[in-house]
């Protein structure tokens, strides 16, 4: 059975960063353990976006087809687009024995919690306001108007941290990642997760030895 790991943080707390950096280091195993999940859009893709790589892109109609059919296990409007997860990430996840690496915002997770109650949550803090406003001005990339909406964002979202299982609060980006892997690997090693491997050892000791 896959688990799945449903990863939040504000905007600039360096969640990509990590989350690609996982992904890296497993598709360098010589058997893969796991899945990034590829978010379904109503959007037009943009240049360089490639469809099944950076999302899977949807006419309305079929969004709306998987919506009211529930083979969405969350999905949003912006800006007038859909984004959403399809159940049919999960179904290839589970048949390709790899577990499942979500990259969502807090509104998305908290109707993940809901279809999914054993997925494991990991929410990413930035360790202070300051650091978070410092590295969203070094990307360059955004208006000042929009810098400030994200900080407000930030403001609401930090305040959910309860709901999550673990909290990672992202100083140094090093040490970050290991504790992340570190979380993904305990999760493995749950007695729940693993009975079935540790029954097939515990028949050994059942059977009588011959001298």
């Amino acid at each position: 059975m896959s688990i799945v790991f449903i990863i939040s943080a504000p905007s600039g707390s360096g969640k990509s960063t990590l989350v690609e950096r996982l992904m890296f280091e497993d598709r360098r195993r010589e058997e893969r353990r796991l899945q990034f999940s590829v978010s379904a859009t109503t959007r037009p893709p943009r240049d360089g976006e490639r469809d099944g790589e950076h999302y899977s892109f949807l006419s309305r109609d079929e969004f709306l087809r998987l919506r009211d059919n529930d083979e969405l296990l969350e999905w949003a409007e912006v800006f007038g687009n859909f984004y959403g997860t399809t159940r049919e990430v999960l179904r290839k996840a589970e048949q390709a024995d790899r577990d499942l690496i979500l990259d969502i915002d807090v509104q998305g997770a908290a109707q993940l919690r809901e279809k999914l109650p054993h997925a494991v949550t990991i929410f990413i803090l930035p360790p202070s306001r300051q650091v978070l406003e410092s590295r969203l001005r070094n990307r360059s990339s955004d208006s000042d108007e929009v810098i400030e909406r994200r900080l407000s964002e930030a403001a609401r979202e930090v305040v959910d941290y309860e709901q999550y299982d673990y909290v990672l609060i992202n100083d140094q980006l090093e040490d970050s990642f290991e504790r992340l892997r570190g979380i993904l690997l305990a999760e493995r090693c749950r007695t729940n997760r693993i009975k079935e491997s540790v029954q097939n050892i515990l028949e050994g000791f059942r059977t009588p030895t011959t001298p």
